[in-house]
């Protein structure tokens, strides 16, 4: 039989949210948690190589400027196992919300850091400090998100509304794209390493109040208030799922691990290159990103929409194994100073192949665990998969140009994504499992 949200037998009488209340609260953190990200991202290709890193060479200096990028995706599985924890016992709704203040106040906060000539060594640990715990902050985020969606959607339509907080991605990307394209017409090259790259940190708090008063007002999700009826919850979550889900977790870390690997190859390392190698402007490049990000929330809801009719595997195995391609003929993309047709090439194709992967994720990773560890499963499961992907991809790939030249960027991007094609292979599809066990 068909599964649904709430079968007609067991459907309790539980006061569900709107449906608008259910996008607007799922989208408004991730669109948040994408647009700090970014602004960390850009600040870090950027500026931060001058403001905290100036006593080292530049190639250096954009590695370990790079790396402090990373430190939040060593953070977050700790905070997918804290949220996750109190996210099955406790509820969606409180745990979001908690979330989302966690986050927020460690974003702002890297606003505040002095830079190297105030404070020398210490801005450094301060910035990785503060990118720490806006990391455990995500770590709760993107799961909770993503069941406050799927955990209210009609059975034919998971992928659909697990596409939602998906769709947040690109809108905070775009938002930051567009502030730090503003500012860098308005603000001289001096104005924006000394203080023009803090804006859109600050800016951030105002997200953050809108996103709390949101979330505030969400009700808790139809399928965890079943679980807590029929005594379904278990007070040991994080033990449960890798007691009993452990495989699931290895297999969705990989099936999602070279999605990360693209992400941050086509923004935070493009960034960096096209800026400081290929002859691009940052304002030129800002808006080649904010076409590139329309082109990427449209396809998220295309791949979940068609994942929803002929099932999520052949849809992201597709797209995997394109991936796999991408990987090994991008470089040859990148030839030339200044070359647009070129980078127009790079940035279409991968956002492609970038929304298609991502969109029916929202779906695929809570499929992959039942409804009292869910929560735990699907975070530990995105944010592993996020250290494996993105916490050194922009790092590495610096790296590997500097000593064997353009055409080994991807090959750390192609490695996973030949693991991710192995992943789906062993992974059974999800379309039809039944979501309220």
């Amino acid at each position: 039989m068909e599964n649904s949200v709430l079968t007609t037998t067991t459907r309790p009488k539980f006061k569900r949210d709107p449906v608008k209340t259910v996008i607007l609260a799922s989208m408004m953190g991730t669109s948040i948690e994408f647009f700090d990200f970014y602004a960390y991202g850009t600040a870090s290709a950027t500026y931060f190589p001058r403001v905290f890193f100036p006593q080292m060479t530049p190639v250096l200096a954009t590695i370990l400027s790079l790396l402090t990028f990373g430190v939040a995706f060593v953070a977050r599985p700790v905070g997918s196992f804290l949220f996750g924890h109190f996210g099955d016992r406790l509820g969606r709704k409180k745990t979001l919300v908690l979330s989302l203040l966690v986050m927020g106040v460690a974003t702002v906060a890297i606003g505040f850091i002095p830079g190297y000539s105030v404070i020398g060594v210490w801005g450094a640990v301060l910035l990785c400090l503060c990118r720490f715990i806006q990391g455990i902050g995500l770590g709760g985020e993107w799961s909770g998100a993503v069941l406050v969606a799927t955990e209210n959607a009609p059975a034919n339509r998971r992928a659909l509304y697990g596409a939602f907080p998906e769709v947040g991605g690109p809108i905070g990307f775009f938002i930051c794209n567009g502030l730090f394209y503003l500012l860098e017409n308005w603000l001289t090259p001096a104005q924006m390493t000394a203080f023009g790259w803090r804006i859109p940190f600050w800016a951030s708090a105002v997200l953050v109040v809108i996103g709390l008063y949101v979330r505030r007002r969400l009700q808790e999700t139809p399928l965890f208030k079943l679980a807590q009826e029929k005594n379904n919850v278990t007070k040991s979550p994080l033990r449960a799922v890798f007691k009993s889900n452990w495989r699931e977790i290895l297999k969705g870390t990989f099936i999602m691990g070279g999605t990360y690997a693209l992400f941050f190859t086509l923004t935070t390392w493009s960034l960096s290159y096209a800026t400081t190698a290929l002859g691009f402007s940052h304002t030129e490049f800002f808006l080649l990103l904010m076409g590139a990000i329309v082109e990427f929330a449209v396809l998220i809801m295309l791949a979940s929409v068609l994942a929803d009719r002929v099932g999520r595997k052949k849809v992201l195995l597709t797209a995997s194994g394109a991936l796999v391609v991408f990987s090994l003929v991008f470089p040859y993309f990148l030839q030339g100073q200044h070359n647009m047709s070129g980078m127009l090439l790079f940035l279409g194709v991968g956002f492609v192949i970038m929304g298609t992967l991502y969109g029916p994720v929202g779906a695929v990773l809570p499929e992959l665990f039942p409804t009292k560890v869910r929560y735990s499963g699907a975070g530990i499961t995105y944010n592993l998969a996020a250290v494996v992907g993105a916490a050194v991809a922009p790092s590495v790939t610096t790296w590997l140009i500097s000593r064997f030249g353009l055409y080994s960027a991807g090959y750390y991007m192609f490695a996973l994504a030949v693991v991710s094609v192995i992943a789906w292979l062993l992974t059974k599809e999800t379309k039809d499992v039944d979501y309220t066990k």
